[in-house]
């Protein structure tokens, strides 16, 4: 009987009753990610931009998290084809690129997800994990429907793009990083700035006019329920080593004594 690969996060946001949350994977861990897998919450994305991650170590959380229901995405380093290739070839389904500012850079991302004529994505199906080394019937002809492609916004110029990019056929989505947006728009530092915050919220708005659907990184409590009140469709909400770094450091205040001053 012919493999099934799990459903896409475009199918799993197509039919979710409410927005969906996750968490980043930043340690490289398979460990971690699959403490993050079993937690319950619907998204874990594997970072390679910031975090020390190779294909081998991607795939080895790929395999810690293919026990749980839980829908895996990978932020790959860059739009780099040969990267996207690579990536979609261990068997990543859902894909976020980042530091998209153009509809160009979109085109170009989308071909790149694609097999000719569509695109131009190599063909090494009976080689890779992305088809289960031709076990999943008709994984070349029916390979887009396997895969979802978001691209990061994280820009000022990609805010004043925003539109143009959500219409590209073959993006599904666009998320906000306000992080680098922040300084992007020359406040450092500051994500929740009035200004980062209505940028982010009119990336929502070109994505819903386009028919795609939108997503955010914030780890502020109160900034993320704001932008779920927004209409936000997913959001990321901490990461395994911010919850370590913060959790730890609570251990030594709560129980190394403090010098008096």
């Amino acid at each position: 009987m012919p493999l099934q690969l799990k459903p896409t996060l475009r199918a799993g946001l197509e039919a979710a009753q409410r927005p969906l949350i996750g968490s980043w994977v930043c340690s490289g861990s398979p460990v971690m990610a699959e403490i993050m897998a079993g937690s319950g919450l619907d998204l874990v994305l594997i970072d390679m931009e910031h975090a020390p991650n190779g294909l081998e170590s991607v795939l080895a959380q790929l395999h810690a998290l293919s026990g749980y229901p839980v829908t895996p995405i990978v932020r790959l380093s860059s739009d780099d084809p040969v990267t996207i290739k690579q990536v979609l070839d261990l068997g990543v389904s859902n894909i976020l690129v980042p530091m998209v500012s153009t509809a160009q850079q979109a085109q170009e991302i989308a071909a790149s997800t694609k097999y000719p004529p569509a695109g131009r994505r190599g063909i090494g199906n009976a080689l890779a994990r992305s088809g289960r080394w031709n076990r999943v019937q008709d994984y070349l002809s029916e390979a887009a429907s396997y895969i979802s492609v978001y691209v990061q916004i994280e820009t000022a110029e990609g805010v004043e793009n925003a539109a143009t990019i959500a219409a590209v056929e073959g993006i599904d989505g666009l998320f906000a990083g306000p992080s680098d947006l922040s300084a992007s728009m020359g406040l450092l530092g500051q994500q929740t700035h009035p200004q980062v915050v209505e940028a982010v919220k009119s990336t929502f708005t070109a994505a819903r006019e386009a028919g795609k659907t939108a997503g955010v990184n914030a780890f502020d409590p109160q900034a993320a329920h704001d932008y779920l009140a927004a209409g936000a469709d997913w959001v990321l909400v901490g990461a395994d080593v911010t919850l370590v770094a913060r959790g730890s450091e609570q251990l030594a205040a709560d129980y190394i004594p403090r010098p008096a001053h």
